[in-house]
């Protein structure tokens, strides 16, 4: 299966063909899409079947796919108290006109909507008991072990990463050595989690990653509501108390302050100023 675009290039699935990709994983997985329920993203399609489960489906090139695999929620449903959609099976295929590959993976069904957009502008008004349940998970998860490394948007998290983008915005002499490395879901936004009842979903960057990169993720999403980031930063102050966890705000905070950053863009001021606050203790320290 081929779509037209050039070789070796990202396709964006939002505008690009994809109905030849969702029959061949319905022939695969001997399923149907219900097609009003195709949601369709840069790098992925997902659809529900007629057995009431979820398909993701992601394109991505093989210069992409590092030598750990690309089987993040596969190897995700071996994870003790982390609340998730429950992984049913998959089908794996080469592109056989690029250097690519695709990959569809069955889950059940979230057992709510999910929360927002990756960025938020409005307080979704979150119950204890989710925060709760938000707590819970990803504790649990950074309990546990594994040899996968995280990789958001694909690029592995290294410490020479973290300290390229640290110091390409804050030139400061100061050492940006991680001591801790946990797991770490990676990709922690408000659009991979569901309410009322707590879920994450998205799992195919997941790995090791330094304490704290998933609360300093969250919390940079949640910048344009101020109530919600402050609750973030309580829920999970023993992150961001943290010197590691100090370091991964700093590292969400170089990209929303990098050269890309749009002026109206709401997180600025407040992302502006809790850098300059950690940089200064961590000058200190």
């Amino acid at each position: 299966m081929t779509l037209s675009v050039p070789t070796g290039h990202s396709v964006d699935l939002r505008v690009q063909p994809v109905d030849d990709a969702l029959d061949h994983v319905e022939r695969s997985l001997q399923t149907h899409f219900d097609r009003n329920t195709v949601v369709r993203k840069r790098r992925s399609v997902g659809a529900r079947t007629d057995r009431d489960t979820w398909v993701r489906i992601e394109r991505r090139l093989l210069s992409k796919i590092s030598d750990q695999g690309w089987n993040g929620t596969e190897c995700a449903a071996r994870l003790m108290g982390v609340a998730q959609p429950v992984w049913q099976g998959s089908v794996v295929w080469r592109d056989a006109g690029e250097p690519a590959m695709w990959r569809a993976d069955e889950t059940e069904i979230l057992p709510g909507n999910p929360i927002g957009t990756a960025v938020l502008s409005e307080d979704p008004k979150l119950p204890d008991e989710w925060w709760r349940a938000f707590n819970s998970s990803l504790d649990a998860l950074a309990a546990q072990s594994t040899s996968r490394v995280a990789s958001p948007d694909t690029e592995s998290v290294t410490q020479a990463l973290v300290t390229e983008a640290i110091h390409s915005a804050f030139p400061r002499s100061f050492d940006t050595t991680i001591e801790q490395w946990v797991p770490a879901h990676a990709d922690l936004n408000w659009a991979n989690m569901s309410a009322p009842s707590f879920c994450l979903f998205d799992w195919e960057d997941w790995g090791n990653a330094p304490r704290g990169l998933d609360s300093a993720s969250l919390w940079a999403s949640s910048l344009a509501v101020p109530a919600l980031a402050d609750r973030v930063l309580r829920e999970r102050r023993a992150d961001f108390a943290s010197r590691d966890g100090k370091l991964m705000t700093l590292f969400v905070c170089s990209k929303i302050l990098g050269p890309d950053a749009h002026p109206q863009d709401p997180r600025l001021e407040p992302a502006r100023h809790m850098a300059e606050q950690i940089v200064q203790d961590l000058q200190t320290d």
